[in-house]
Parts: C-alpha cells; sequence; structure tokens
C-alpha cells in the first residue's frame, strides 16, 4: 500500500523529468534570425545561413565535433555543418515554422558514415 502512495509522484517524474535530446537542448535545427536566438551553452552555435536560419555548428571534422543527437554532414555546398539526425519530419520541425520545414532525409553525405541515420537538412 505504501508504494501506491508514491506512484503518483514517481509518474510526474517520468513525464516531466525529461528535457529531450541534447539537440532539443540545444536548439540545433531550431529557425533563427541572428546566432543570439541559437543556444550558445555548452558549445555556441550560429544562425547558419539556409532559408528560415538553422541553429547549427560549422565547420565540423567527424560527429564526435557536434552536439549529441545530430551529426556531421557534409553539405551540398561542400561545406561541413552540425544537423539534426532524425527518424521522421516532425523531429525536424519542432522549433520550426511551415515555411521554413526541415526534411529528415538519408540522402545526405554523414562525413563518419550513414549507418542507418537520417539528417534534417535546412530548406535551400
Amino acid at each position: 500500500m505504501r508504494y501506491l502512495a508514491c506512484l503518483p509522484l514517481l509518474l510526474c517524474f517520468t513525464a516531466c523529468g525529461d528535457d529531450g535530446t541534447e539537440a532539443d537542448r540545444l536548439g540545433v535545427g531550431a529557425q533563427c534570425t541572428k546566432s543570439e536566438d541559437c543556444n550558445q551553452d555548452p558549445l555556441p552555435q550560429t544562425c547558419l545561413s539556409f532559408k528560415g536560419g538553422y541553429c547549427g555548428l560549422s565547420p565540423c571534422a567527424h560527429d564526435t565535433d557536434c552536439p549529441a543527437s545530430s551529426a556531421c554532414i557534409k553539405h551540398t555546398d561542400q561545406v561541413n555543418y552540425c544537423f539534426r539526425v532524425c527518424a521522421d519530419k516532425a523531429e525536424c520541425n519542432a522549433n520550426r515554422d511551415a515555411a521554413n520545414e526541415a526534411n529528415c532525409s538519408s540522402s545526405v553525405d554523414f562525413v563518419d558514415g550513414t549507418m542507418g541515420r537520417k539528417a534534417c537538412v535546412p530548406p535551400s
């Protein structure tokens, strides 16, 4: 019976305690107009110049240069960026508006290999 009294408290900690992935907390992939819109702690991000802006890091040489839940991608402009990894398009657009949606794509050049991953590619 004592354990049942603790159940509501346990459920609250379980449901309320998760702040999401490091990419969520750092804003990787979020829409921006200036670098100050992007989280600067612990890795300083910049507002990358894609349509709608894209909070991320550049350059990177490997995934280890990127926040957790993001990966080093060689973009079509031949520059390496830390882009958010994703399973579906909804993950890419939690912090973006409909006019500036990113796509969750496996058709990107992962610097450290695809490993079955997809990345949130910002609109051009």
